[in-house]
């Protein structure tokens, strides 16, 4: 049976991801740059959450044998890296200083790790209401918990 994740990691994972986003988006908002480079970082922020996601949902798939096609694990963590690999890049050809492109970089960081570290969260609650063992007892009058 699996345990359910505390509710100080759950906050916790939430609050690092708004944190990383929040200040990856305010840096973008009060930045010195066109909108479209602006439109870069903040696709490349979207791109990167959708592409670590996918591959702790690819993983974890695979740990707990459900079917994952190659393709799709591979993707998954192609995407990841190219996200991260594309934030590199623009952050090292940007006329940024080096402190501005540490902010960029270490939010978008926190961003990616919490939205690993929120999906796994949500996972584990959906799989331990499912694991539960239901006692009659339990239920109202209504059949409801």
């Amino acid at each position: 049976m699996r345990q359910q994740p505390s509710a100080a990691f759950i906050a916790a994972s939430w609050i690092a991801l708004l944190a990383g986003v929040v200040a990856y988006n305010i840096g973008l908002w009060n930045a010195d740059m066109e909108l479209n480079e602006k439109g870069y970082y903040f696709t490349i922020l979207l791109f990167g959450l959708f592409a670590a996601i996918s591959v702790q949902k690819a993983v974890r798939d695979q740990l707990e044998g459900i079917p994952v096609t190659n393709l799709y694990y591979g993707l998954a963590w192609f995407s990841t890296l190219v996200a991260v690999l594309l934030l590199v890049v623009g952050l090292w050809n940007a006329t940024l200083t080096r402190s501005e492109k540490g902010f960029y970089a270490m939010s978008f960081t926190l961003s990616l790790f919490a939205a690993i570290a929120v999906q796994k969260n949500t996972r584990d609650m959906k799989n331990t209401e499912k694991e539960e063992p239901r006692n009659p007892a339990d239920y109202n009058n209504q059949g409801r918990l």
